[in-house]
Protein backbone atom coordinates (compact mmCIF):
# COMPACT_ATOMS: atom_id res chain seq x y z
CA UNK A 1 0.00 0.00 0.00
CA UNK A 2 1.27 3.56 -1.06
CA UNK A 3 1.88 6.00 1.83
CA UNK A 4 -0.96 8.94 1.69
CA UNK A 5 0.29 12.40 0.87
CA UNK A 6 0.48 13.81 3.85
CA UNK A 7 0.65 17.51 4.98
CA UNK A 8 4.63 17.72 4.88
CA UNK A 9 4.77 16.83 1.43
CA UNK A 10 1.74 19.94 1.05
CA UNK A 11 4.53 22.07 2.68
CA UNK A 12 7.42 21.55 0.54
CA UNK A 13 5.48 21.84 -2.57
CA UNK A 14 3.93 25.59 -1.72
CA UNK A 15 7.26 27.16 -1.01
CA UNK A 16 8.60 26.22 -4.66
CA UNK A 17 5.11 27.75 -6.54
CA UNK A 18 5.37 30.97 -3.94
CA UNK A 19 9.52 31.37 -4.81
CA UNK A 20 8.90 31.68 -8.89
CA UNK A 21 8.04 35.52 -9.69
CA UNK A 22 5.34 35.60 -11.73
CA UNK A 23 5.78 36.22 -15.72
CA UNK A 24 3.83 39.92 -15.79
CA UNK A 25 6.08 40.57 -12.50
CA UNK A 26 9.05 39.84 -14.14
CA UNK A 27 8.54 40.99 -17.50
CA UNK A 28 7.26 44.59 -15.52
CA UNK A 29 10.65 44.85 -14.09
CA UNK A 30 12.73 43.93 -16.84
CA UNK A 31 11.00 46.51 -18.88
CA UNK A 32 11.11 49.46 -15.99
CA UNK A 33 15.33 48.35 -15.81
CA UNK A 34 15.76 49.41 -19.58
CA UNK A 35 13.68 52.33 -19.26
CA UNK A 36 15.71 53.39 -16.40
CA UNK A 37 19.07 52.84 -18.05
CA UNK A 38 17.51 54.94 -21.62
CA UNK A 39 16.88 57.54 -19.23
CA UNK A 40 19.97 57.72 -17.93
CA UNK A 41 21.69 57.86 -21.22
CA UNK A 42 19.75 60.15 -22.50
CA UNK A 43 20.56 62.60 -19.39
CA UNK A 44 24.10 62.03 -20.45
CA UNK A 45 23.26 63.30 -23.96
CA UNK A 46 21.80 65.88 -22.86
CA UNK A 47 24.51 67.18 -20.66
CA UNK A 48 26.53 67.07 -23.93
CA UNK A 49 23.99 68.98 -25.48
CA UNK A 50 24.00 71.49 -23.14
CA UNK A 51 28.07 71.94 -22.50
CA UNK A 52 27.96 72.52 -26.24
CA UNK A 53 25.13 75.03 -26.00
CA UNK A 54 27.13 77.21 -23.13
CA UNK A 55 30.62 77.17 -24.90
CA UNK A 56 28.71 78.39 -27.88
CA UNK A 57 27.11 81.43 -26.19
CA UNK A 58 29.97 82.26 -24.62
CA UNK A 59 31.66 82.64 -27.32
CA UNK A 60 29.16 84.82 -29.09
CA UNK A 61 28.62 87.02 -26.09
CA UNK A 62 32.76 87.80 -26.32
CA UNK A 63 33.36 88.72 -29.85
CA UNK A 64 33.63 90.90 -31.37
CA UNK A 65 30.50 93.44 -32.02
CA UNK A 66 28.90 92.37 -36.01
CA UNK A 67 25.86 94.25 -37.81
CA UNK A 68 22.33 92.71 -37.20
CA UNK A 69 21.47 90.09 -39.57
CA UNK A 70 20.26 91.64 -42.76
CA UNK A 71 16.40 91.49 -43.87
CA UNK A 72 17.20 88.78 -46.18
CA UNK A 73 18.69 86.38 -43.38
CA UNK A 74 15.83 87.36 -40.85
CA UNK A 75 13.75 84.18 -41.98
CA UNK A 76 16.26 82.32 -40.56
CA UNK A 77 17.02 83.40 -37.46
CA UNK A 78 16.61 81.15 -34.40
CA UNK A 79 17.40 81.06 -30.78
CA UNK A 80 20.20 78.11 -31.55
CA UNK A 81 21.88 79.87 -34.44
CA UNK A 82 21.93 83.44 -33.28
CA UNK A 83 20.92 84.49 -29.58
CA UNK A 84 23.60 86.03 -27.72
CA UNK A 85 24.89 87.06 -30.52
CA UNK A 86 27.38 90.51 -29.44
CA UNK A 87 25.72 93.02 -32.34
CA UNK A 88 25.56 97.00 -33.23
CA UNK A 89 23.22 98.66 -35.09
CA UNK A 90 22.80 102.54 -35.15
CA UNK A 91 19.86 104.57 -35.99
CA UNK A 92 17.40 107.08 -34.37
CA UNK A 93 15.65 106.38 -31.39
CA UNK A 94 11.59 106.61 -31.51
CA UNK A 95 10.84 107.80 -28.11
CA UNK A 96 7.58 108.40 -27.99
CA UNK A 97 6.99 104.46 -29.05
CA UNK A 98 8.42 102.73 -26.21
CA UNK A 99 7.18 100.29 -24.43
CA UNK A 100 7.47 99.16 -20.56
CA UNK A 101 7.59 95.07 -19.55
CA UNK A 102 7.52 94.08 -15.93
CA UNK A 103 10.97 92.89 -15.08
CA UNK A 104 12.72 92.02 -11.62
CA UNK A 105 16.52 92.45 -11.61
CA UNK A 106 19.35 92.53 -9.44
CA UNK A 107 17.91 96.11 -9.15
CA UNK A 108 14.58 94.90 -8.17
CA UNK A 109 11.25 95.19 -9.47
CA UNK A 110 10.57 97.77 -12.45
CA UNK A 111 10.43 97.79 -16.39
CA UNK A 112 12.26 96.77 -19.31
CA UNK A 113 12.40 100.12 -21.71
CA UNK A 114 11.83 98.56 -25.12
CA UNK A 115 12.24 101.67 -27.60
CA UNK A 116 12.26 101.05 -31.19
CA UNK A 117 15.20 102.39 -33.30
CA UNK A 118 14.73 103.48 -36.47
CA UNK A 119 18.00 102.84 -39.03
CA UNK A 120 18.74 105.41 -42.47
CA UNK A 121 17.08 102.40 -44.54
CA UNK A 122 13.50 102.26 -42.85
CA UNK A 123 14.72 99.20 -40.89
CA UNK A 124 13.09 99.55 -37.35
CA UNK A 125 14.70 97.24 -34.33
CA UNK A 126 13.30 97.03 -31.04
CA UNK A 127 15.58 98.09 -28.07
CA UNK A 128 15.79 97.21 -24.74
CA UNK A 129 17.47 100.02 -23.70
CA UNK A 130 17.41 98.87 -20.12
CA UNK A 131 15.89 98.65 -16.34
CA UNK A 132 14.22 101.32 -14.87
CA UNK A 133 12.63 101.61 -11.48
CA UNK A 134 8.55 101.32 -10.64
CA UNK A 135 8.97 105.20 -9.80
CA UNK A 136 10.73 106.24 -13.02
CA UNK A 137 8.10 104.36 -15.10
CA UNK A 138 6.88 107.82 -16.44
CA UNK A 139 8.70 109.16 -19.76
CA UNK A 140 8.72 112.60 -17.55
CA UNK A 141 10.91 111.59 -15.17
CA UNK A 142 13.54 110.64 -17.48
CA UNK A 143 13.78 112.82 -20.20
CA UNK A 144 17.05 113.60 -20.04
CA UNK A 145 18.36 110.01 -20.70
CA UNK A 146 16.64 110.16 -24.15
CA UNK A 147 19.32 111.30 -26.85
CA UNK A 148 18.47 112.48 -30.10
CA UNK A 149 19.45 112.21 -33.18
CA UNK A 150 21.52 108.78 -34.59
CA UNK A 151 23.43 106.94 -31.79
CA UNK A 152 24.70 103.53 -31.98
CA UNK A 153 23.81 101.06 -29.73
CA UNK A 154 25.63 97.60 -28.98
CA UNK A 155 24.31 94.57 -27.30
CA UNK A 156 23.03 91.17 -27.78
CA UNK A 157 20.30 89.71 -30.28
CA UNK A 158 17.93 87.93 -28.52
CA UNK A 159 14.80 86.28 -29.73
CA UNK A 160 11.05 88.04 -29.71
CA UNK A 161 9.18 86.28 -26.55
CA UNK A 162 5.77 85.73 -27.51
CA UNK A 163 2.28 85.03 -25.65
CA UNK A 164 3.86 86.61 -22.07
CA UNK A 165 5.30 85.53 -19.38
CA UNK A 166 4.80 82.55 -16.84
CA UNK A 167 0.83 82.73 -16.22
CA UNK A 168 0.49 86.25 -17.10
CA UNK A 169 -0.64 86.81 -21.03
CA UNK A 170 0.26 90.28 -22.64
CA UNK A 171 -2.96 92.85 -23.03
CA UNK A 172 -1.78 95.33 -25.14
CA UNK A 173 -4.85 97.09 -25.34
CA UNK A 174 -4.74 97.63 -21.79
CA UNK A 175 -0.50 98.13 -22.54
CA UNK A 176 0.19 95.77 -19.95
CA UNK A 177 3.50 93.73 -20.91
CA UNK A 178 5.24 90.83 -19.29
CA UNK A 179 7.05 89.34 -22.13
CA UNK A 180 9.13 90.89 -24.82
CA UNK A 181 7.12 89.89 -27.83
CA UNK A 182 8.01 91.62 -31.12
CA UNK A 183 5.21 90.86 -33.33
CA UNK A 184 2.79 92.56 -30.46
CA UNK A 185 4.68 95.21 -29.47
CA UNK A 186 5.32 96.31 -33.55
CA UNK A 187 1.66 95.70 -34.17
CA UNK A 188 0.33 97.84 -31.14
CA UNK A 189 2.89 100.52 -31.96
CA UNK A 190 2.39 101.09 -35.41
CA UNK A 191 6.01 100.18 -36.65
CA UNK A 192 6.36 98.67 -39.80
CA UNK A 193 9.97 96.97 -41.02
CA UNK A 194 10.06 95.95 -37.88
CA UNK A 195 13.16 92.93 -36.99
CA UNK A 196 11.94 89.89 -35.77
CA UNK A 197 14.16 90.00 -32.59
CA UNK A 198 15.16 92.39 -30.40
CA UNK A 199 19.00 94.08 -29.17
CA UNK A 200 18.95 93.63 -24.91
CA UNK A 201 21.64 97.27 -24.97
CA UNK A 202 24.91 96.27 -22.89
CA UNK A 203 26.29 99.08 -20.17
CA UNK A 204 27.95 101.15 -22.74
CA UNK A 205 25.67 102.18 -24.92
CA UNK A 206 23.63 103.27 -21.53
CA UNK A 207 23.21 107.54 -21.32
CA UNK A 208 23.42 109.16 -17.91
CA UNK A 209 19.73 109.78 -16.72
CA UNK A 210 18.55 106.69 -19.02
CA UNK A 211 17.87 103.24 -18.25
CA UNK A 212 20.33 100.77 -16.86
CA UNK A 213 21.25 98.65 -19.50
CA UNK A 214 24.01 95.51 -20.01
CA UNK A 215 21.90 93.16 -16.84
CA UNK A 216 21.06 90.30 -19.31
CA UNK A 217 21.04 87.41 -17.51
CA UNK A 218 22.87 84.28 -19.34
CA UNK A 219 22.19 81.03 -17.09
CA UNK A 220 21.83 77.89 -18.64
CA UNK A 221 21.51 74.82 -15.74
CA UNK A 222 23.35 72.20 -15.91
CA UNK A 223 21.80 69.41 -13.56
CA UNK A 224 21.69 66.96 -16.09
CA UNK A 225 24.57 64.69 -14.78
CA UNK A 226 22.59 64.11 -11.51
CA UNK A 227 19.68 63.24 -13.32
CA UNK A 228 21.62 60.97 -14.67
CA UNK A 229 22.90 59.58 -12.01
CA UNK A 230 19.93 59.21 -10.26
CA UNK A 231 18.26 56.90 -13.11
CA UNK A 232 21.52 54.97 -13.30
CA UNK A 233 21.28 54.44 -9.35
CA UNK A 234 18.03 53.13 -9.58
CA UNK A 235 18.14 51.18 -12.39
CA UNK A 236 21.07 49.32 -10.30
CA UNK A 237 19.21 48.68 -7.56
CA UNK A 238 16.66 47.40 -9.26
CA UNK A 239 18.76 44.89 -11.17
CA UNK A 240 19.81 43.96 -7.59
CA UNK A 241 16.70 43.52 -6.37
CA UNK A 242 15.96 41.01 -9.35
CA UNK A 243 19.23 39.33 -8.82
CA UNK A 244 18.05 38.55 -5.23
CA UNK A 245 14.52 37.57 -6.14
CA UNK A 246 15.77 34.87 -8.89
CA UNK A 247 18.76 33.54 -6.62
CA UNK A 248 16.22 33.13 -3.44
CA UNK A 249 13.57 31.56 -5.70
CA UNK A 250 16.41 29.12 -7.12
CA UNK A 251 17.62 28.26 -3.90
CA UNK A 252 13.95 28.03 -1.91
CA UNK A 253 13.26 25.81 -5.05
CA UNK A 254 16.30 22.90 -4.72
CA UNK A 255 15.16 22.88 -0.90
CA UNK A 256 11.48 22.27 -1.55
CA UNK A 257 12.06 19.63 -4.35
CA UNK A 258 14.22 17.43 -2.05
CA UNK A 259 11.78 18.15 1.00
CA UNK A 260 14.32 17.80 4.59
CA UNK A 261 17.95 17.41 3.84
CA UNK A 262 19.15 15.17 6.42
CA UNK A 263 22.86 15.55 7.87
CA UNK A 264 22.85 12.69 10.10
CA UNK A 265 26.42 12.61 12.69
CA UNK A 266 27.12 9.02 11.72
CA UNK A 267 27.50 9.38 7.83
CA UNK A 268 25.37 8.32 5.10
CA UNK A 269 24.32 4.50 6.55
CA UNK A 270 22.68 6.40 9.59
CA UNK A 271 18.83 6.39 10.29
CA UNK A 272 16.84 9.31 8.39
CA UNK A 273 14.88 10.32 11.56
CA UNK A 274 17.43 9.59 14.41
CA UNK A 275 16.96 11.16 17.98
CA UNK A 276 18.92 11.46 21.09
CA UNK A 277 22.29 12.86 21.51
CA UNK A 278 23.91 11.59 17.85
CA UNK A 279 21.11 12.65 16.07
CA UNK A 280 21.93 14.48 12.55
CA UNK A 281 20.88 18.05 11.36
CA UNK A 282 17.71 18.25 10.09
CA UNK A 283 17.45 20.98 7.37
CA UNK A 284 13.14 21.84 6.51
CA UNK A 285 12.24 23.67 3.84
CA UNK A 286 10.51 26.85 4.61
Amino acid sequence: MSDPVGPEDNDTRSPAKAARPSLWLTALSLTAFVVLIGLGVWQVERRAWRLALIDRVEQRVHAPAQPIPSPATWPAVSAANDEYRHVSVSGRFLHDRETLVQAVTEEGPGYWVLTPLKRSDGITILINRGFVPSERREPSTRQAGNPDGTVEITGLLRITEPKGGFLRDNVPQHNRWYSRDVTAIAAARDLRNVAPFFVDADAGSQSAGGPIGGLTVIRFPNNHLIYALTWFALALLLAGRLFVTFRGGLFRRKIALNGFVHEPAGGLDGPARRTGSDAGTIVEST
